[in-house]
């Protein structure tokens, strides 16, 4: 990558933040967008520039021709349900970019419950579909692309141990659905790679270890000393935590050439707190 290389992230959040300081880290130029430039003050610290960006709002988007671009804005909720706003974005792109990575979700596999590289979308909720329009609004684009399919992102902050510290977290049923998960640093790792290759199509990222729900709210209530979550019916649950799905995530790392810093929960939960 060259010194002067140009890097625009739309919607610099959770995951955004931590790729935006691996460039940053390389020497390239980084423009990060939020609703909330506050929110994005350490950034800045390091030498980001920072832009408000209202994805449903009108105006053009100060993109560098050829620049290296991460979209990891979800769908939007609002008052008439949910929106997805990929194409209308891009149609407000300045310039062409030169890469472009989509983080979506293994949301779109739906029901599915054993995923990898080749299995196909089956989105079963309207969430779901929308996600998969924003793929293909990604990959429709004259630029080189790439999309993302994640598992739940963990991390500092985030995740069971959090809300298992906090009272928040409850089991689906029995706690027997499996779900996959990836540590935010190992999804700033491939996100990082991927703007930098050529790799193209939609591949699942996962760690290498799926496990049930009742698995890890065990490991974490052993981990942090806190009792046991209580069992509510699936039913009760958003629509994010009824899902039972293991995500094998290697395709994507071989082609990337990346490896795992935490490969199963045992190693990123601890490292976390």
């Amino acid at each position: 990558m060259s010194r002067d290389a140009k890097v625009v992230i739309l919607g610099c959040g959770y995951t955004g933040k931590r790729v935006a300081a691996r460039f940053l880290q390389r020497g390239a130029s980084v423009l990060a967008t939020a609703r909330d430039p506050a929110s994005l003050h350490d950034l800045a610290r390091q030498g980001a520039g920072v832009l408000m960006l209202d994805a449903e709002a009108a105006g053009e988007i100060a993109i560098p021709r050829g620049a290296l671009v991460l979209h990891s804005i979800p769908v939007i909720d609002s008052p008439a349900g949910p929106r997805e706003v990929t194409a209308q974005l891009i149609s407000r792109f300045t310039e062409e970019p030169g890469r472009l990575v989509y983080l979506s979700t293994t949301g779109v596999y739906g029901a599915q419950r054993d995923v990898d590289e080749n299995t196909q979308p089956a989105p079963a909720t309207e969430r779901e579909a929308l996600r998969l329009a924003a793929e293909e609004a990604v990959q429709r684009g004259h630029w080189r692309s790439l999309v993302l399919r994640p598992a739940a992102i963990y991390g500092p902050g985030r995740g069971v141990h959090v809300a298992m510290l906090a009272g928040r977290f409850r089991l689906a049923g029995q706690g027997d659905n499996f779900v996959s998960r990836i540590h935010v640093e190992d999804l700033a790792a491939h996100v990082e790679a991927a703007l930098l290759s050529d790799v193209k199509g939609a591949y699942p990222a996962g760690d290498d270890l799926p496990c049930t729900s009742l698995e890890i709210a065990e490991f974490c209530s052993r981990l942090l000393h806190v009792p046991m979550p209580p069992a509510v019916p699936r039913e009760a649950l958003p629509e994010t935590r009824r899902a039972d799905r293991r995500v094998d995530g290697r395709a994507i790392r071989a082609l990337l050439g990346i490896e795992l810093r935490y490969p199963t929960y045992r190693e990123g939960i601890p490292a976390s707190i």
